[in-house]
């Protein structure tokens, strides 16, 4: 190897040696800063809730106390923020995106709600935003069903002439001519009226409707095909046609309190909402309001849903389980007795202390419901179909 290739090997090689040395020099003296740790957030986990109007006032009140509590999530605060919203109107706001904020929970009137909105979104995204199974997945937190609130006097009267209360009964007590008179009850009482809420602004109002089909056709299961037959709509038509002014509103039982017969003589409301308002009934009212159970029954489970989309965190995800959890407790779920409302908790039986249902027991209100016959969830079709029919043959007129 002649001599200028050895110099030129050697330089390399003490460039190398330079090199490697600066960089073990700098790793061993260095005194620049160290990396950043993320540090843990101390801000409260806030967990927005959209809750249905029949359970909303409870769960506020378990809202406040919870908060009051100081609960934590991994030594995070919770707080909770519920906002009251029909479950019809949240629907409607979900599948338009017009949720802003976007809550980090939905408590619906019922699940198929739940079902009806994920299924839009799952068109769209090809995925779920409210789970079926798993540890997110919805939850009933309280019960309440459909059931028929009508005065005593005109029970009386109708159960006389018909033998029971039903949507028949009411369809040809709402057609006879003569009115009550006719029926066999006073003159002065007019023709019969029929209070059911507003199906565009309330659940309960279009779940009615969907109970009067199953009586009408004697099955639980209602297709739209059922909803555009000429016979069922000519004869729900004229059920609605004895329905007052004043029974288009979001809260009917509410009006029976405040305004009494000219509000509605029966309707078939949320048993929660009968027995919330039936002292009002009976302190303006002599004549008390008597509860009937239907043979075909809506219920309404209000589930506690957590939205599974990225616009809200983990930790908000995990924070709205605890106060699921608080909600499900039997402390809580006894609470909601005093709201008319039938506990999720089965430990928790609906009699007891500050119980709607031992109070008004005497105007049949059952805290065992015997055998029934539970209507099916309807689908998009049908919902769409009855709606599309109200506003064009009872809404307008």
């Amino acid at each position: 190897m002649n001599r200028t290739r050895i110099i030129f090997f050697a330089i390399i090689g003490l460039a190398l040696l330079i090199v490697i040395g600066g960089l073990i020099w700098s790793q061993v003296n260095r005194t620049g800063p160290e990396p950043i740790e993320p540090k843990a957030s101390n801000e409260p986990l806030e967990v927005q809730i959209t809750c249905a109007l029949p359970v909303a006032d409870w769960v506020q009140e378990a809202a406040r106390e919870f908060n009051a509590a100081g609960h934590k999530l991994e030594g995070r605060a919770i707080h909770v923020t519920v906002t009251p919203m029909d479950g019809l109107t949240a629907k409607g706001r979900y599948e338009r995106d017009e949720m802003a904020p976007l809550p980090t929970a939905w408590i619906p009137d019922s699940r198929y709600l739940v079902e009806l909105v994920n299924a839009a979104y799952k068109e769209r995204l090809g995925r779920d935003v409210f789970l079926t199974d798993g540890e997110y997945r919805a939850r009933p937190l309280v019960i309440s069903l459909l059931a028929w609130g009508i005065y005593s006097s005109r029970a009386d009267v109708l159960q006389a002439r018909y033998g029971t209360i039903s949507w028949q009964s009411i369809h040809d007590a709402a057609l006879a001519p003569g009115g009550w008179a006719e029926l066999g009850g006073q003159s002065d009482w007019g023709f019969f009226k029929l209070a059911i809420s507003n199906p565009r602004k309330n659940i309960s109002g279009l779940a009615a409707m969907v109970a009067a089909a199953g009586e009408y056709y004697g099955r639980t299961n209602i297709t739209g095909e059922d909803v555009t037959n000429p016979q069922f709509q000519k004869w729900l038509g004229e059920i609605l046609s004895s329905m007052s002014d004043l029974s288009g509103g979001t809260y009917t039982v509410a009006d029976l309190a405040l305004f009494g017969y000219t509000t509605g003589d029966a309707g078939q409301l949320l048993e929660s909402d009968l027995l919330v308002n039936m002292q009002g009934i009976q302190t303006r009212w002599a004549d008390p309001l008597r509860i009937v159970y239907p043979e075909y029954v809506t219920w309404f489970d209000f589930p506690f849903t957590v939205w599974m989309g990225p616009e809200t965190t983990a930790a908000e995800k995990n924070a709205a389980l605890e106060f699921e959890k608080y909600l499900l407790s039997a402390e809580v779920q006894k609470k909601a007795l005093a709201y008319g409302l039938r506990p999720a908790n089965p430990e928790v039986p609906v009699t007891g202390e500050g119980s709607l249902f031992d109070q008004w027991a005497g105007q049949g209100v059952l805290g065992v419901i015997p055998r029934t016959t539970a209507m099916r969830s309807p689908d998009r079709e049908v919902l769409q179909t009855l709606l599309r029919w109200f506003d064009l043959n009872v809404a307008g007129r």
